[in-house]
């Protein structure tokens, strides 16, 4: 067990830890929390997960848990009391995507989509298990990432170009971009 450790971006804050060790890379199918996993990778532009992470609650709580149907309602008055909210990025941009995400959500399921079958048949319904040594040979997007955030962006979601799109796909377990010298690697194999 020596010659394993984690994967080298989480660092050392326990936080980042956790995430690494219990949630990033283990496939994930349940729509709803496809839905938060995917509106939260957007508002990182320009930002690291961290920042991100330790807002997460204050998200769910703004954000009515991410419940696309009432996130599609939200007027201007709720956009506004939005933007004074100093638990998440108050930034005009990111918050309307959330709202564009939230109606594209819903738009897939009128035409008879779930959220997850959409997502994960852009890799065949399995995760793609990656045998990278080092942080460097990570890529930042792949072909799969450019297809989804295509398909994403016809219909209607934003905040989801291909980097973006990746580090989702990493993050719910469609990818396990796990170092293989770290533990997790083989764990999220074994969840495939």
């Amino acid at each position: 067990m020596d010659d394993q450790q984690r994967c080298p971006w989480c660092g050392n804050d326990p936080l980042y830890v956790a995430y690494h060790d219990e949630v990033w890379g283990r496939p994930e199918y349940d729509d709803l929390a496809l839905f938060e996993k995917l509106c939260l990778d957007g508002q990182q532009a320009g930002l690291s997960w961290l920042t991100i992470l330790k807002k997460q609650q204050n998200y769910r709580a703004a954000y009515d848990h991410f419940d696309p149907e009432r996130i599609a309602r939200y007027d201007d008055r709720k956009i506004e009391s939005l933007l004074q909210d100093r638990g998440i990025v108050r930034n005009r941009l990111k918050v309307e995507s959330i709202i564009r995400n939230a109606r594209g959500y819903l738009d897939l399921q009128t035409q008879g989509h779930s959220f997850s079958d959409f997502l994960w048949s852009y890799v065949d319904g399995k995760p793609i298990q990656n045998h990278w040594q080092t942080i460097e040979d990570v890529p930042v997007y792949t072909p799969e990432a450019e297809s989804l955030s295509r398909a994403l962006k016809k219909r209607g979601f934003n905040f989801v170009g291909p980097t973006i799109v990746y580090a989702f796909m990493q993050a719910v377990g469609m990818v396990n971009d796990h170092l293989t010298t770290c533990p997790q690697h083989a764990v999220c194999r074994e969840l495939a």
